[in-house]
């Protein structure tokens, strides 16, 4: 099908970022929709490819397609823009131990001709794998009951030993509800999804059950360097998207329940089922979307017909925050995720308020066109393309019978506007002086593998001091303050984020800069570690008198890692601003921080009820005070 629309592309101004000279506007009309729903189904790779409507400009590839890869379920790109692929062959029913026959691929374009022409087998074997992402000498895989890490030599595509077993216990009631979606985060951890109607109890290998971590949906970090796990945030339904904003905020997807969170550290979070563990949480964070992308109860043929007007239905997967230097400017900062039932890309605006966002609903940005298309995850590369990897079946549902999955096809595809510039290159053979002028670049594909690179040798080699003393100098003398956060972060990751230079960033202009550096300083914190001194007064000024609501949500988020007699100040200071009343967040991560204090003092707990001047935080420390003192 070959599609003739006119380009009609407005230009005006340019800005100069990180030393590049790009265009700050060019206002692109929206993809036209297909009439009556998609006009294909069960198309060959290439014409899959050519089917797809998009807006002027864009152009969809085909990178390579069946028979080269097929069941595609999760994908990461390695810093030589390599592709690796999980394909699940295994799922739905997770086969006997030892029995597994899913396995990874890695896929190259040495030629830069966009399409692959390198195909290497990198592991066979595996059993119900669902996550997958490279770094720190190897490949991180979730294959439930396990997390794994396969080492790799550098540069090469193959094992350098077998499969290394960090977490087990994750489980899988659910197949499709498991461990999913990793990506790096800005804090130097690997973070990822969880399903609801799964019940994890993760731990070391040979953990007890009384020590192991519950988790049945959510958002988990694990340190790569630290070797530590933890839950970052609870709740939500069977996300199988994240990923991070320009200021480090965490974004996903859901599914059946309203589709768009802003996930914070230490939030609870509207569930499709089930209760939270903590049952004094008495409420919990809901949607950011002002907006759903479904009508009716979805579980029915006509509502799901019915719902193509508002964005093709409730079951998503992938997530991607555009950052990178291909698109148009009007993309950057949108979050994209796929809608399945829907055949296309639904886009979110997220516009900040308060202490987060509300998320609108953008033009649909890609209709596939064809009923069997359904995209898993989608990632920016080094060249400012996404890439996308697609399931491609017939049947549109989980399901637990193996015969109804197609096992034949598999795809993936690039989507680029106009000619995209020519990658870098190899960014692990580049110095650190390289890797750190990087964290200025205008597409934050090589902001974050340059960024993991100097975590990587800063844990091999140590500290340098001369990346220290360059990040530094963007920190205190860049007048952008999203390449200051970057700053930010690579100190944190590189050891460099001593006391010395973070506690003087909690007076920064921007108010991200200051809530960064209040994570950062908590990260090592825990409730059988003190807080330095300096810290604990920090903590009370910025809770008494910061402006920002964003500045006191990670406050909110900090003192949960803080020894509870170490939150007092602080927490009377945040109860104390009536003005939070009203914000999506605050009421609720303030009393989620208090009510183990509430819980432990009843003496302060009445003195904090009478500063507290927000009406839901007066009925919850009441509650937690009557529920204490009947011994519960």
């Amino acid at each position: 099908m070959k599609l003739r629309i006119s380009l009609c592309v407005l230009l005006s101004g340019a800005a100069l970022i990180g030393g590049a000279v790009y265009a700050d506007t060019i206002t692109i009309p929206p993809a036209t929709a297909p009439t009556g729903g998609p006009k294909f189904a069960g198309l060959a790779p290439e014409e899959a490819a050519k089917a797809m409507l998009m807006p002027p400009g864009f152009n969809a590839t085909l990178f390579a397609g069946e028979p080269d890869v097929k069941q595609p379920i999760a994908f990461a790109i390695d810093d030589r823009g390599r592709i690796w692929v999980a394909e699940a062959y295994t799922y739905p029913v997770r086969a006997a131990e030892g029995q597994g026959k899913d396995r990874i691929l890695v896929f190259e374009d040495t030629n830069g001709d966009g399409k692959f022409d390198k195909r290497t087998v990198f592991m066979e074997g595996l059993n119900l794998v669902s996550g997958l992402e490279v770094g720190f000498g190897g490949v991180w895989v979730g294959a439930a009951p396990y997390f794994m890490f396969i080492p790799v030599k550098d540069g090469e595509t193959k094992p350098a030993g077998p499969p290394q077993i960090l977490l087990d216990g994750w489980a899988y009631e659910d197949t499709h509800e498991t461990l999913n979606t990793f990506t790096w985060g800005p804090d130097g951890w690997l973070y990822g999804c969880h399903g609801v109607f799964t019940h994890s109890k993760v731990g070391r290998p040979g953990t007890p059950d009384s020590q192991r971590t519950p988790l049945n949906a959510g958002i988990w970090r694990y340190h790569p360097v630290k070797r530590t796990f933890e839950v970052f945030a609870e709740g939500s339904s069977n996300p199988w998207g994240i990923d991070f904003d320009e200021h480090g905020q965490c974004i996903i997807e859901a599914c059946v329940i309203p589709h768009l969170y802003h996930m914070i550290q230490g939030g609870r979070f509207e569930r499709q089922a089930g209760q939270h563990f903590n049952p004094y949480v008495y409420d919990d964070i809901k949607t950011i979307a002002d907006h759903l992308h479904y009508r009716g109860n979805q579980w029915n043929d006509n509502d799901r017909r019915g719902s193509d007007d508002l964005g093709g239905g409730h079951a998503h997967a992938g997530g991607m925050v555009y950052l990178g230097d291909n698109w148009p400017a009007q993309y950057r900062g949108k979050f994209f995720m796929n809608n399945i039932h829907g055949s296309r890309l639904n886009m979110d605006v997220l516009e900040p308020k308060g202490s987060g966002f509300v998320g609108h609903h953008g033009a649909d940005f890609v209709y596939f066109n064809d009923s069997w298309s359904q995209i898993v995850n989608l990632e920016y590369g080094p060249d400012g393309s996404v890439f996308l990897i697609d399931w491609y079946d017939k049947n549109q549902c989980h399901d637990r019978k193996p015969e109804v999955h197609d096992r034949s096809n598999g795809r993936i595809f690039k989507i680029s506007y106009g000619k995209p510039a020519a990658p870098l290159g190899d960014l692990s053979k580049m110095s650190d002086a390289k890797l750190v002028q990087l964290q200025l670049h205008k597409n934050e594909w090589y902001v974050r593998h340059a960024r993991r690179i100097l975590q990587e040798r800063a844990q091999k080699n140590g500290a340098n001091p001369k990346v220290k003393a360059a990040l530094v100098k963007i920190l205190k003398e860049n007048p952008d303050p999203a390449r200051q956060l970057r700053a930010l972060w690579a100190l944190g990751v590189t050891g460099g984020l001593t006391e010395e230079v973070a506690l003087p960033q909690l007076k920064n202009p921007d108010a991200y800069v200051r809530a960064w550096t209040i994570q950062l300083l908590a990260e090592n914190q825990n409730p059988t570690v003190n807080l330095s001194a300096d810290q604990v007064a920090e903590y009370k000024r910025l809770a008494a008198s910061d402006p920002s609501p964003v500045v006191r949500l990670y406050l909110a988020s900090a003192l949960q890692r803080a020894p509870v007699d170490q939150r007092w100040d602080a927490l009377t200071a945040l109860c104390e601003h009536g003005e939070d009343a009203g914000d999506h967040n605050l009421p609720l991560m303030y009393w989620y921080a208090a009510e183990p204090c509430v819980a432990k003092d009843a003496t302060r707990a009445v003195a904090l009820l009478g500063h507290a001047k927000i009406p839901l935080l007066r009925e919850y420390i009441t509650r937690r005070m009557a529920a204490a003192a009947a011994g519960k």
